[in-house]
């Protein structure tokens, strides 16, 4: 049974030729791929949990040998991935090596874009050694581009906020006045933003001169400037939809799929999800069924959504070639998700969905923490109940993001890791501020001496 009725079956069917039961073959092994340096990305985590019960050898590249995803007890080898930036050439180099390592091909899971668009890209060079989906090899970076994305929703009739990507500063100044302030600034490739840079891939603008300033630096940020018009924040207006595709005898196929809705986010209003549930919607489930369809796109894809407050109509936001890192929400009570759906298909066995899961919650406990402090001081940016009218499946279960029973110490080196950077923060900053007051000029306050008593003392004759 699917899991949600679309209302768009002929554009994108489920695949529900296996019942219930069937066997799971673990016998190829998985190389759960990221280049993002970030220790704390869970969703590697959660590829690694989920493959590895299934009984995978579970191979993934992290950062480094520190990492909390090398603690699993469900990962069968860390690769320890490159320090800078690495092209697709590059990339294949690395994946040949480890592939040299693991000894057999294996399926791979890309956990960020910049491996989905590199393995893309060069999957003729890789097919020998790796099961990859079979796409157009830019079909994974066009959906990534913030402005291809915009040209493609344009095509499918899926709404999308108005979007401008000016030539130059005076033309970003320009759009200001068009889209109105403030208005969201995005760079069109965040997957080449070097770490250096100091730049976010997102930033809410709020200003002429900032628009100009940020356009300034796209040398810097490796890609152009994109300005879009901001959709306020209100409550129920934050969705995302998870969903793995493969490719039938009539077009794609849905193997797994589900839409959810951001409860807390990390940056809050713009960041990751920090807490979120598995909520039927729609709207937002016939719209990314409708832009897979359009587009013939295979493996796992992620999609963010908001809500436009003054018309009720739910805009695509981000596609992302990839598992988000909250994936794991979207479980179903055997077990299966995106990933081990991905899993399953590029293995050539039948994909088993036996529906159910709606009401589910994915809390990512690091970030959660952030968001609920900063909520405690910003009421407008507590979470929001369900608008009215928004149908809300009951609780169904909590997936935390690091802790796990079977497998704690993730989460314990996550935590110290966690806090340790912490400390680091707040020494720097201390640090900072001692330099700031030692180097301020002292101020002296001069005070004319104390008159004599008496006036002038007489001289003895």
């Amino acid at each position: 049974m699917p899991p949600f009725d679309t209302g768009v079956a002929a554009e994108v069917p489920y695949d529900t030729r296996v019942p219930p039961g069937g066997p799971f073959d673990a016998g190829t092994p998985a190389l759960v791929l990221r280049l993002d340096r970030n220790p704390f990305h869970h969703g590697t985590l959660g590829a690694v949990r989920s493959l590895g019960r299934a009984g995978v050898e579970v191979h993934a590249v992290v950062e480094s040998a520190g990492s909390p995803v090398a603690r699993s007890r469900h990962l069968h080898r860390a690769h320890v991935g490159p320090a800078e930036p690495v092209g697709p050439d590059a990339l294949v180099e690395l994946l040949l090596r480890i592939s040299d390592r693991i000894g057999r091909r294996a399926v791979l899971i890309a956990m960020d874009d910049v491996s989905a668009i590199h393995t893309a890209a060069r999957a003729a060079l890789l097919g020998d050694r790796f099961h990859l989906p079979e796409q157009p090899p830019e079909l994974p970076r066009r959906l990534a581009d913030k402005a291809e994305l915009a040209s493609l929703c344009a095509a499918a009739d899926i709404p999308h906020p108005q979007t401008f990507v000016p030539a130059d500063p005076g033309e970003a100044a320009d759009a200001v006045r068009r889209l109105g302030l403030p208005l969201v600034a995005k760079w069109t490739h965040p997957w080449l933003l070097p770490a250096a840079a100091g730049l976010r891939s997102t930033t809410l603008v709020r200003s002429p001169g900032a628009a100009r300033e940020l356009c300034e630096q796209a040398g810097a940020a490796g890609s152009r400037l994109l300005l879009q018009r901001y959709l306020p924040d209100a409550p129920d207006t934050d969705w995302f939809f998870h969903g793995c595709f493969s490719g039938g005898p009539s077009g794609t196929v849905c193997l797994l799929g589900g839409s959810g809705r951001k409860e807390l986010s990390w940056p809050v209003r713009t960041g990751l999800t920090a807490k979120g549930s598995w909520q039927p919607n729609p709207e937002v489930e016939r719209a990314a069924l409708r832009l897979v369809s359009h587009v013939g796109y295979r493996g796992i894809l992620d999609l963010d959504f908001r809500r436009d407050p003054a018309t009720g109509v739910h805009q695509l936001l981000d596609a992302n070639p990839r598992p988000g890192a909250q994936f794991r929400l979207f479980t179903e009570p055997g077990g299966l998700d995106v990933v081990r759906a991905l899993y399953l298909d590029l293995t050539g066995q039948r994909v088993i969905s036996t529906g159910g899961g709606p009401g589910r919650v994915f809390v990512a406990e690091n970030y959660a923490l952030l968001s609920a402090l900063v909520s405690l001081r910003d009421r407008s940016a507590r979470p929001a109940p369900a608008g009215p009218g928004t149908a809300t499946a009951p609780r169904a279960g909590v997936e935390t993001a690091w802790y796990a029973s079977d497998d704690p110490l993730p989460f314990l080196a996550m935590a110290a890791a966690w806090t340790g950077r912490g400390l680091a923060k707040a020494a720097h900053r201390l640090r900072t501020a001692l330099r700031a007051l030692l180097r301020a000029p002292r101020s002296r306050t001069h005070r004319p001496p104390p008159p004599r008593q008496g006036g002038t003392a007489a001289r003895t004759p």
